[in-house]
């Protein structure tokens, strides 16, 4: 899961190419400057919103119901609003009053974790019910789009995909549903489809990684953000997924017969891998860059935090996390709200406070990069469940009160997690 959208980037990367390619111009005039982009209310993130308003307003919500913290109305009325009638969603729709045409850019991913999003703020929402017919909706669009080998291209008819898979599978085991028994026309699962993209173990560059897509030959090539994302797709888990006992070191094995769960563990040992090289995950530089040296992905080694915890590799995420914890937070401070998200589910996987992120209070960050919160966790309450009551830290803080007047000892709360 990218902080930046994939869509984005590809713009980004055209806009360079072309730069580059263009003619030289004698006496250009000077360059209009870019007005501000204008930031609907209720959206989160002060950045153009084009390629991942959805994105960037749905893994905040996410983040927020587990930290306990329960978004404005405002924000969850803005979120639904972007949704097409028939389910789905784009990146972002400057003006959700007019209808969704045949020319609109439906995007599987954003629709995805929407839905995510929508379901852990519904119990809370002013409206449950029309959540829950959004999410239906949007639930109902994603298999009727499902391509016959079982996966999902970033948009509707365009060829599987890794990450996009992936994200469909978070989003319907956030629904509920179980993912392998959501199949396509020819009967496969999003599992048949994960399974197309990961390399064997025997494989010299990259053993038991997961390409994003094949190559125009066939060929399969390691990528660490698809790599994260599949690894907890593969067991059935979403971006909220937390770490798991006992722990252990993550082993690549081939099988005569292979399971997304096998292919999951040997993407978790690619993941430790490329960790263990520099602490964190690199990425390299923009085409036409003129310095070649590889910047630290900040993103993608939060995703493979989470990754390696839920296989139980909490050990080989410990070092990125300690990584992330001292150098995060200038990079998630221009990023914007999905950088503070990311952060926070790396925290989640492993145990740690997102109040208390090494010297920065994640959850804190997060709520300030858009309206303010309809509710939050008392003080000395702990993250609450995804889609639960956060009214329920109130009435726990009353009766620890009551405990402590009656028996004369301290009584230490112990929240719920996802």
């Amino acid at each position: 899961m990218t902080t930046v959208r994939r869509g984005a980037a590809a713009f980004a990367t055209a806009a360079v190419l072309c730069t580059a390619l263009a003619p030289a111009a004698s006496a250009a005039p000077s360059p209009t400057p870019t007005p501000a982009p204008v930031i609907p209310a209720g959206l989160y993130g002060t950045k153009d919103p084009t390629y991942d308003g959805v994105w960037r307003q749905s893994v905040a919500f996410i983040a927020q119901r587990i930290s306990g913290v329960q978004p404005s109305e405002q924000a969850v009325t803005w979120l639904k609003g972007q949704q097409c009638e028939s389910g789905a969603f784009s990146s972002y729709r400057p003006d959700p009053a007019k209808p969704c045409t045949p020319a609109t850019m439906l995007d599987t991913n954003a629709t995805a974790v929407a839905l995510h999003a929508l379901t852990a703020v519904r119990a809370q929402s002013a409206d449950p019910e029309a959540v829950s017919k959004a999410v239906k909706a949007g639930s109902g669009w994603l298999k009727g789009i499902q391509n016959k080998d079982g996966g999902w291209g970033y948009n509707p008819g365009s060829p599987s995909d890794a990450n996009s898979t992936s994200i469909v599978v978070s989003a319907l085991a956030a629904l509920g549903d179980k993912p392998g028994e959501v199949k396509s026309v020819e009967g496969r699962t999003p599992y048949d489809a994960l399974l197309t993209f990961a390399t064997p173990c025997s494989t010299k560059d990259g053993p038991g990684a997961f390409a994003y897509q094949p190559d125009k030959d066939g060929r399969l090539f390691a990528n660490a953000d698809a790599t994260a994302a599949a690894t907890i797709a593969g067991l059935g888990k979403g971006i909220t997924a937390g770490g798991v006992k006992p722990a252990q070191s993550p082993t690549c094995k081939d099988l005569p017969k292979p399971t997304a769960e096998r292919a999951a563990l040997n993407g978790s040992s690619y993941l430790a891998g490329a960790l263990a090289r520099t602490g964190h995950l690199n990425t390299p530089p923009m085409p036409g860059a003129t310095d070649p040296t590889e910047l630290p992905d900040f993103g993608n080694t939060a995703d493979a935090v989470v990754a390696l915890a839920a296989t139980g590799a909490t050990k080989e995420a410990t070092g990125a996390l300690t990584w992330l914890q001292q150098n995060s937070a200038t990079w998630a401070r221009e990023s914007g709200p999905a950088a503070w998200a990311q952060l926070v589910f790396a925290a989640n996987a492993m145990g740690v406070d997102p109040r208390a992120f090494g010297s920065t209070d994640l959850v804190k960050e997060l709520n300030a990069t858009g309206p303010a919160p309809q509710s939050m966790p008392s003080a000395s309450a702990s993250p609450s469940e995804g889609d639960g009551d956060s009214g329920s830290f109130d009435l726990w803080w009353i009766i620890g009160i009551g405990m402590v007047v009656g028996v004369g000892i301290g009584f230490l709360l112990s929240g719920r997690k996802k």
